[in-house]
């Protein structure tokens, strides 16, 4: 985690949590709001729950919650980063 990022709200080996909820573990990716912790699956996933945030939240930035991976999206700018 980097300085000034929110708690994940679920730890990354217990999967997407919304997935889990729905009794499916297909996830393929794991995402962190940047805004308030939430985490959840990527678009790459049969569900999307990260997309689904933003669409629902309106939290625009998100970076990846995969081991070693720091790289950023922002939903509005669709920008990398």
């Amino acid at each position: 985690m980097e300085a000034g990022e929110p708690t994940p709200a679920a730890p990354y080996a217990d999967g997407c949590p919304e997935c889990h909820a729905e009794g499916a573990h297909d996830w393929v990716h794991l995402r962190l709001c940047l805004q308030c912790g939430y985490v959840a699956c990527c678009d790459s996933s049969p569900r999307r729950h990260m997309s689904k945030h933003y669409e629902e939240e309106g939290h625009p930035v998100m970076r990846s919650y995969e081991p070693g991976e720091a790289w950023r999206w922002c939903f509005v700018d669709e920008m990398l980063g």
